[in-house]
């Protein structure tokens, strides 16, 4: 098979080097139009803080979502993953849309909302076809985030092409809450269940091992799944108190994780840092309703930290199972969970507290982004092309 070939025949290998790509492409154009006064953004038909806070949320987000969802469903239900010419065509949906979005392109606004719609419901119904085949309510319910991802992602461009006002910052926010909703859900399963499993492989004593009262995981799901319904509501104060629920929870889960006990290995702290800008993230957002705090500090906070840092995390990982690969973190990995961690710090500290070097701290910022980017495809692109080292 060839590397071409190859890179399309399982989702995680085409999307998550699409992922890395499109993520470092365009974090380095809005950095760089930034540092020029925003050179490069002039053929844009809406505002180029929508168009950066967009394509981070339906461009990269989506990437990284469709890659776990074609990779990790054949795995939940038992059934074939998905073919080459299906994997190929999705992709070329996900790919139109970025084209069709991208600063230097002249698509009409409608022309370019059409071919942006269509790559959600194109995957939601393939994986609404493998999950039937073994229908699970903890797996079915995340359809509601791809529907969700899909809604949000309409709301922006029906402002843009102008047949609605004051949508596009709800649908932002929505599919920026969907993303954080999805990690709720998911990175609250597997980051105590890896966690757990790497104790028993320590023999480490049952009574050490992660632990997550019923309760607090029921409340959990449930604002994890409502967040994006009330950012697309548009009555701010239900996304505040959603968020405060949702922060105070995810952190309550966070403290019985044993967190500390991943210090040695990258793997797992990655999952666990991410969880804690979740928390702390949607804790500021909540906080920010009231007046107290910046709320876009509070939003990249989530979109860096929790998005970025967990997105990278999952994406290495399945890369290195995927490919018969131990699950250990290169040293471009982890490297790239630290430029992303500290990208984040640096975004909310440079509007928090440090303002009188804000654009300083902005730039600083976006070009971590930018290296977390660069060394994830440095440590992604040899998994992505290459065959299973274990010949399976």
């Amino acid at each position: 098979m060839s590397a071409i070939l190859r890179v399309f025949s399982e989702g995680f290998r085409v999307f998550f080097l699409a992922a890395g790509v499109f993520g470092a492409g365009a974090g380095l154009l809005w950095t760089l139009s930034l540092a020029s006064g925003g050179a490069g953004m002039d053929s844009l038909d809406m505002a180029p803080s929508q168009w950066h806070a967009h394509e981070m949320v339906f461009g990269y987000g989506a990437a990284a979502i469709g890659g776990f969802f074609l990779t990790a469903v054949p795995n939940w239900t038992g059934t074939k993953g998905a073919r080459v010419g299906y994997i190929a065509g999705v992709f070329g949906l996900w790919l139109i849309g970025r084209i069709a979005l991208w600063p230097m392109g002249v698509v009409p606004p409608m022309t370019a909302m059409v071919a942006d719609l269509l790559f959600v419901p194109v995957l939601a119904w393939k994986i609404l076809n493998q999950l039937l085949k073994r229908p699970k309510p903890q797996n079915m319910v995340l359809l509601s985030m791809l529907v969700a991802l899909w809604v949000s992602n309409l709301l922006v461009h029906l402002e843009w092409v102008g047949l609605t006002t004051n949508t596009a910052r709800q649908g932002i926010v929505g599919g920026l809450m969907t993303l954080v909703g999805l990690i709720g859900v998911l990175g609250g399963r597997v980051t105590p269940a890896f966690t757990r499993n790497a104790m028993k492989r320590a023999e480490v004593p049952e009574n050490g091992w992660p632990q997550t009262p019923d309760v607090l995981n029921k409340v959990a799901m449930v604002t994890s799944l409502a967040l994006p319904w009330a950012a697309m509501s548009g009555v701010d104060v239900l996304l505040t108190c959603a968020a405060l629920l949702a922060g105070a929870t995810q952190l309550a889960r966070l403290s019985g994780w044993k967190s500390l006990w991943t210090v040695s290995q990258p793997i797992l702290w990655s999952l666990h840092i991410s969880m804690a800008f979740l928390a702390v993230g949607l804790l500021l957002y909540g906080l920010s309703g009231f007046g107290v705090g910046q709320e876009l500090a509070a939003i990249h906070v989530l979109g860096i930290g929790c998005v970025g840092g967990m997105t990278l995390a999952v994406m290495s990982r399945a890369a290195l199972g995927h490919t018969g690969r131990a699950l250990i973190a290169s040293k471009p990995l982890v490297w790239s969970y630290a430029a992303m961690a500290s990208a984040a710090l640096m975004r909310w500290v440079g509007q928090s507290a440090l303002v009188a070097v804000y654009d300083f701290t902005l730039m600083l910022a976006g070009g971590l982004w930018v290296a977390a980017m660069v060394l994830f495809l440095i440590a992604i692109f040899p998994m992505a092309v290459a065959p299973r080292v274990d010949g399976k």
